[in-house]
């Protein structure tokens, strides 16, 4: 699209548009000019080669929007490059080197805006020609040289002599004759005509500037054209080679039509379309052929009729914008031009045209339906040039027969060429106003053509193409004559510019609203409209639904339409995210009209919400929900019965639609996946809407629709489960609130009994879903029906989250589970002294905490992954809202144990490795820490957290980044109450697998391992403390493992120096006894490596430990894995050249050698030799093979 849709086109971010076209100037001509002169220095080293065309194609790549930056540098560069090409001491290299700079300029500003600036005087023929003749055509390495010697060429061949005095005597020196110039360059021309690359468009444009010349064309023009016809016939489009061929010969004459005299190209145009109608183009599968054969076609058609401008062509009088506008007003009214002026008609009675005319037009007409958007883009343009030098008769036939393209029989691709082709006509004057009232109803019609196409559709480009049209028609037409249609066409593009599905035609249907409000100014509130729905404003769909639309339907002559196209074209669309914006848009927008609304829209909806078609009837169901709710808050914000705006019938068709669905069965299978929430949502709005139904049987159809939704959450897709299940959960609040409550706020015991029992004992469902659905249902009732049943209701939630062998997996539930103990305590309140059947009191709020604390250790994974953070997650959200809870009505409920408890927890998941999870855990813990209204008491350590984590940062600092995260979390290791469950938190981020989490948090750990080392009570306490995170988690491996690649590199880094000095000190004792329990009897590679690592650290430690550590190290050395014997012995070298005082010196290098020439890969009896015989040398025992031993 041009004009307003090639700005329409640009992807979705306002942002990234913002940035571009911004440049001013040139800004890097000094970098340019410096690249260019150091090319002579660079050439040689293919690095410094890359590097100074790289930079170049940087520098240029930015001007690609605003190429005419370049204009003032441009002689400037290419004198500088072409003083290379010419200099004769510049080796081949270099000369192409300056070429391919050449060529990326020219490929951003164009060849035509570069081609003068060559010199291309007389002296320059023949140094370009022998310039040529030197380089291989089948080079892929130089193909730019090539490519700019060929324009360079078709810039000489301009000169205005004879080319025949350029040869002189042909007899050469040697005696043998010279080829003349003419038949070089011709035979040059040829010969990359032919060939693949980029130098074929530059022979083609050579061909057109040089068979042109006067003596060429008389006695080579025929013989050129013989041959390029000759090349035409026998080439096949279906080769490879075929293809290359026809694409040069096809742009040699396209080329060649466009820039010959009409005179000398007349009598060979029937015969080249002769040819190439029976080359058939129109069946090649190749693309670029299609297009270049549409090309040459118009331009064939456009030899055939004379360079004439129409003189029946409309005229606008005003071009200028500025004189537009002070046109307007009531002067707009009288505007009428008469445009037919009598000479016209006997002007056009002159001459004939042609008989191929005929075809010319049925091809272009053939090519707007291409299936390819440059072909019909190129037919578009050649109808348009034909058809303006055609006589007023045959011009009205053509767009009769374009107007044709227009029927629901044609394809999109029809539509989009057919839009092309008039907007064309449009902006060449060529659609007179008689005609405007045949093309604007298919204008409107294409400006909302969506056809359904299996799971998506297709029109979209259609629609971009419309909005093409009516900003080529604001151009085209004075005010006067589009009045009659003014309405009809800004509500379309109002309509288009909101809630098209494609940000690239709200896009192109503002940019043309914009235009038309510009040049027209009879748009209704144009300026409003337009400061409201600009270029950017459009770009979020979201908001143009529910935000822009309802200003726009705010002005009466929009409101309507609008309307009118949700109901008609949007709630049946295709894609689900379109029905519901457009229902909730709807809701929005009844306040603007509610008696439409509610006699006119709402009875149309009725019948389609229990109709055929699954689309419609979805839509249909959401927008009666929206409408009817909007309608019932309209009727109470002005004191009105709720039904004021319904009748009997419109009351009576909402409750038929549950009834209807389910004797026809529609809740089943695919189809009901879209009906149940559809019809929940629909119980819930009605709910809301406080609709008198109470007593009515309908409720207890309701009733049944969301248990039954909620029995039966395993049978739906996994996309659609968790919408059904909200949606369910929504309804059942919004009607249990409702219906339910007896005037003296209490519920009806039986039904409370029933429900509550019925809820309760789905819980313990063997299906995981099914106790999802009814823990958050469970989670939505009302304070009155869970009065009196609270410790029933928790019981049930607490046996969900508790882990048991047949439901480990079952981690959606748990986190369901604790969601709605949150949930449920929020709704029934705190009572320090209440009843734990009514309240969250002292005798449940420790049953409580213990259930919410249980969810924060779950560490499920399964084949999904780390599915127990989705437990943790909910559980750290429920503890705060909990928390937040008490804290505010009963603080003393909360004792100093709890509050350690859930503080530790917190900052523990804050030092783990899941970015996700760490950032959920960070915001909670700051939460609770900042809370004011009161605080949260017994939070321990409370002035260093503060001043740790100050309260200004609390929104800035960003805990999904391990950079940021790591440096605070690990200052709690100072704190003694917190620094267990950091530093357990901390191991596994430390020694775990994410390079980003591993680096910043094993940066921190070490720095704040620094800070101790000076200390000794701090840091034994540490050490204590890391001992015990070890012995609580021995053979845990989601901990240990990590914890041993932790160890690995504290003991690497040196962070235990201080114990190396005393003999056998308690830690590295202890550490080596929990090593060698944990990876007894292991098979885990990963475990066994890091143990290696440990081992090996553990040696700088002096005492009688030392010869344990070598004793375990050579048992690895004949372990049964041999990468694990390989690893032992290369670590076991490292550590003997890391610690050379562990040996005596004398052996050192017996040892060494033992461990580098044996091949610990060998078969274990070879290996045990090797190993004993290194046990005896450093005087260790030999460890026994015993039956069974992993050793």
């Amino acid at each position: 699209m041009d004009g307003a849709g090639r700005e329409a086109e640009e992807g979705e971010e306002p942002a990234a548009i913002s940035a571009r076209n911004i440049l001013d100037s040139f800004t890097e001509s000094r970098e340019v000019a410096e690249l260019i002169g150091n090319l002579r220095e660079v050439f040689a080293e293919l690095v410094t080669r890359e590097m100074a065309v790289e930079r170049f194609i940087g520098i240029m790549d930015k001007y690609q929007e605003q190429p005419h930056l370049l204009d003032h540098h441009l002689e400037g560069m290419m004198n500088s490059l072409l003083e290379i090409v010419w200099d004769s001491g510049s080796p081949p290299p270099l000369v192409h080197l300056a070429f391919k700079f050449l060529y990326i300029i020219t490929k951003v500003r164009g060849y035509k805006r570069f081609l003068p600036l060559f010199p291309h005087e007389v002296r320059d023929l023949q140094p370009v020609l022998d310039m040529l003749a030197k380089q291989n055509p089948r080079d892929p390495e130089t193909w730019e040289t090539r490519y700019m010697l060929l324009l360079w060429l078709s810039m000489i061949c301009l000169i205005p002599f004879d080319l025949a005095r350029f040869d002189g005597n042909l007899v050469s020196l040697e005696g043998q004759a010279r080829q003349p110039t003419m038949d070089r360059i011709l035979d040059m021309a040829k010969c990359y005509l032919v060939v693949s690359d980029k130098a074929r468009d530059a022979a083609a444009v050579l061909v057109s500037k040089f068979i042109v010349r006067p003596d060429v064309k008389q006695s080579r023009m025929a013989d050129f054209l013989d041959w390029v016809l000759s090349m035409l016939s026998k080439s096949s489009s279906q080769t490879m080679e075929g293809t290359v061929i026809v694409n040069g010969m096809l742009q040699a004459l396209a080329q060649l039509f466009k820039h010959g005299k009409r005179e000398d190209c007349l009598p060979y145009a029937a015969t080249v379309l002769e040819c190439l109608d029976s080359c058939k183009l129109s069946e090649s599968n190749q693309m670029v052929l299609r297009k270049l054969g549409m090309k040459l076609v118009q331009r064939l058609g456009l030899t055939f009729v004379k360079p004439k401008v129409a003189k029946w062509r409309y005229q606008r009088g005003c071009r200028s914008l500025a004189a537009n506008l002070q046109a307007q007003g009531a002067a707009v009214q009288n505007q009428k031009r008469e445009v037919v002026a009598a000479e016209a008609d006997e002007d056009d009675e002159e001459y004939d045209i042609p008989a191929e005319i005929e075809n010319v037009v049925e091809q272009l007409l053939v090519g707007l339906k291409d299936k390819d958007t440059i072909v019909r883009w190129s037919a578009a343009k050649g109808i348009g040039r034909i058809t303006g030098r055609l006589p007023k008769e045959l011009a009205d036939d053509v767009i009769g027969s374009l107007l044709d393209c227009f029927s629901f029989q044609e394809t999109d691709n029809a539509w989009h060429g057919g839009c092309l082709a008039l907007a064309e006509l449009g902006r060449r004057g060529l659609l007179l106003p008689s005609r405007i009232p045949d093309v604007v109803p298919v204008m409107l019609k294409a400006l909302t053509y969506d056809e359904k196409r299996g799971a998506c559709s297709v029109g979209s480009n259609v629609r971009d193409a419309a909005c093409y049209v009516c900003w080529a028609f604001a151009r085209a037409y004075e005010p006067a004559e589009l009045i009659p249609f003014i309405s009809h066409i800004s509500s379309a593009l109002v309509i288009a510019a909101v809630f098209d599905r494609d940000v690239n035609c709200r896009r192109a249907a503002s940019a043309a609203f914009q235009e038309n409000v510009g040049r027209q100014g009879t748009f209704p509130h144009g300026i409003d409209i337009l400061t409201a729905a600009d270029y950017f404003a459009v770009g979020n769909r979201v908001n143009c639904y529910l935000t822009i639309s309802v200003y726009i339907a705010g002005f009466s002559e929009y409101t309507q339409p609008m309307i009118d196209h949700l109901v008609n074209m949007k709630i049946n669309h295709w894609d689900s995210v379109i029905r519901e914006l457009s229902t909730k848009a709807l809701h929005n927008i009844t306040p603007q009209a509610p008696e439409y609304m509610a006699n006119v829209v709402l009875p149309r909806l009725l019948p389609l919400s229990v109709g055929s078609d699954l689309h419609t009837r979805h839509g249909a169901i959401l927008a009666c929900a929206e409408i009817t709710h909007a309608l019932c808050k309209l009727a109470q914000d002005n004191n009105r019965s709720v039904t004021y705006y319904f009748t009997e019938k419109s009351l009576e068709g909402l409750k038929q639609i549950h009834q209807e669905l389910c004797s026809r069965q529609l809740y089943r299978g695919l189809g009901g996946e879209l009906m149940r929430p559809a019809v929940c949502t629909l119980i819930e709005k009605l709910s809301l809407s406080k609709m008198p139904f109470r007593g009515d049987p309908i409720i207890s159809g309701w009733q049944w629709l969301i248990n039954d939704s909620l029995r039966h959450l395993t049978l739906v897709s996994s996309a659609a489960r968790q919408h059904i299940k909200e949606s369910a959960v929504s309804a059942l609040a919004a009607l249990c609130n409702e219906f339910y409550i007896n005037e003296r706020g209490e519920a009806d015991p039986a039904l409370q009994d029933e429900l509550v029992t019925q809820y309760v004992s789905e819980l313990q469902n063997s299906e995981e879903m099914i106790r999802c659905g009814f823990s958050r249902a469970l989670g939505a009732l009302p304070r009155f029906l869970l009065k009196g049943r609270l410790q029933q209701v928790l019981e049930g939630l607490k046996k969900v989250t508790i882990i048991s062998p047949e439901d480990v997996s079952f981690a959606e539930a748990r986190r369901d589970a604790l969601i709605a103990i949150a949930k449920v305590c929020q709704t029934v309140g705190v009572k320090g002294d209440g009843s734990q059947q009514e309240f969250v009191c002292r005798d449940n709020v420790d049953q409580i905490y213990a259930t919410l604390l249980t969810g924060v250790t779950d560490y499920t994974t399964d084949s999904r992954g780390d599915v127990g953070g989705w437990v943790r997650e909910a559980a750290m959200t429920s503890l705060m809202e909990v928390t937040l809870l008490l804290v505010q009505n009963k603080a003393e409920l909360i004792n100093a144990s709890i509050c350690k408890q859930i503080m530790c927890w917190l900052a523990q998941q804050s030092a783990e490795k899941i970015d996700k999870f760490r950032a959920h855990a960070g915001s909670v813990f700051l939460t609770l820490l900042h809370f004011d209204h009161p605080p949260v008491p017994h939070i321990p350590h409370r002035e260093e957290l503060e001043r740790i984590f100050p309260r200004w940062e609390k929104e800035t600092l960003n805990w999904n980044a391990a950079s940021e995260a790591f440096p605070r979390i690990t200052q709690l290791l100072g704190l003694p109450a917190y620094q267990y469950h950091v530093l357990l938190g901390l191991s596994v981020s430390v020694g775990g697998l994410t390079e980003t989490t591993l680096r910043y948090s094993a940066q921190s750990l070490f720095d704040h391992m620094k800070k101790i080392q000076s200390d000794p009570s701090a840091l034994g306490s540490f050490c204590e403390t890391l001992l015990k995170v070890f012995e609580d988690n021995l053979r845990n491996d989601r901990v240990s493992v990590p914890l041993l690649t932790m160890l690995d590199q504290m003991l690497a880094n040196g962070c235990f120096d201080m114990f190396t000095e005393q003999e056998n000190h308690p830690f590295p004792v202890k550490l080596f006894t929990l090593c060698k329990e944990e990876i007894k009897r292991s098979k885990d590679i990963r475990k066994l490596r890091s143990s290696i690592g440990v081992f090996c650290g553990l040696i700088q430690f002096q005492g009688d430990m030392r010869e344990k550590v070598f004793f375990q190290l050579f048992l690895l050395l004949c372990h049964p894995f041999p990468i694990i014997r390989k690893t032992t012995a290369s670590q076991v070298y490292e550590m003997l050249l890391t610690y050379s005082d562990v040996v005596d010196p004398a052996i050192m290098e017996q040892a060494m050698a033992i461990l580098s020439d044996t091949n610990w890969e060998a078969e274990l009896p070879v290996v045990r030799e090797r190993r004993n015989c290194l046990c005896d040398l450093m005087k260790v025992p030999r460890p026994q093979l015993v039956a069974k031993s992993s050793a």
